[in-house]
């Protein structure tokens, strides 16, 4: 035990030391820059060509070494990864904000519910968003989600986890205030996110037979029943099933 605990101590002590050393620090601002110019790049080449770039294309539009790329990620797919991570950090960022400016937490959830299907408006008017191998469109995104999900499911799942962040932070407000009823906060959150995630999937590449504004408007009145809420009339039913 006390072997295990002096062989702990000098580990623990370097790192804290390496922290004040102005030239680690140095090297540390040089790879966030390197990284950020590397996803900001991805970024930029993804709403051209889709995932079909290559690394030397990702290496000559970020102005680094091929070798640099390789020191921060083993490889496209972790690059991938991480543009969606950014890119999902800002999305709830603008959510957050336009969350904050509402007067309570059930119009906040309304808000987060029926605005995830939004983006879709445009499919039929944006070529970028229709061709699901161009752009950061619906089609775009759900493709890449569920391929990149099966490489790397627990990193995905972190990633999506801002979403249910802000729907868990207004459904424990909404229950303070004894507006809703959730059965468990945390778990109804990420319930809640996994379906508004797969209902925005789907009518990325499926025809809506209905208007969006009804598609919306039910999905709501179904997460509103789950919080056990009230007080609101639902929507008429939509006649047929979806698409």
């Amino acid at each position: 035990m006390t072997t295990e605990a002096t062989s702990d101590f000098p580990a623990s002590w370097a790192d804290r030391a390496a922290d004040r050393s102005p030239s680690v620090q140095r090297s540390r601002t040089r790879s966030v820059r390197q990284v950020k110019a590397i996803v900001d790049a991805a970024r930029r080449l993804i709403r051209v060509k889709g995932s079909s770039f290559t690394t030397q294309e990702l290496v000559k539009e970020a102005g680094i070494a091929l070798q640099t790329f390789y020191r921060h990620f083993a490889g496209k797919d972790q690059l991938l990864l991480a543009v969606f991570e950014e890119e999902i950090i800002n999305g709830a960022a603008d959510i957050d904000a336009a969350m904050r400016r509402l007067p309570d937490p059930v119009a906040r959830l309304r808000l987060f519910v029926t605005g995830a299907l939004e983006s879709l408006r445009d499919l039929d008017g944006d070529p970028a968003h229709d061709d699901p191998d161009r752009g950061m469109g619906p089609r775009f995104v759900t493709a890449e989600h569920w391929r990149l999900h099966q490489l790397f499911p627990d990193e995905m799942a972190q990633v999506n986890q801002p979403f249910a962040d802000l729907v868990e932070r207004e459904l424990r407000e909404a229950a303070a205030l004894g507006l809703l009823r959730p059965a468990d906060p945390a778990s109804d959150a990420w319930f809640v996110m996994k379906l508004v995630m797969s209902v925005y999937h789907h009518y990325a590449f499926a025809t809506a037979g209905e208007r969006l504004e009804d598609i919306a408007a039910q999905l709501w009145a179904f997460c509103l029943a789950a919080f056990n809420g009230g007080g609101e009339t639902p929507p008429p039913s939509l006649t047929g099933t979806p698409s």
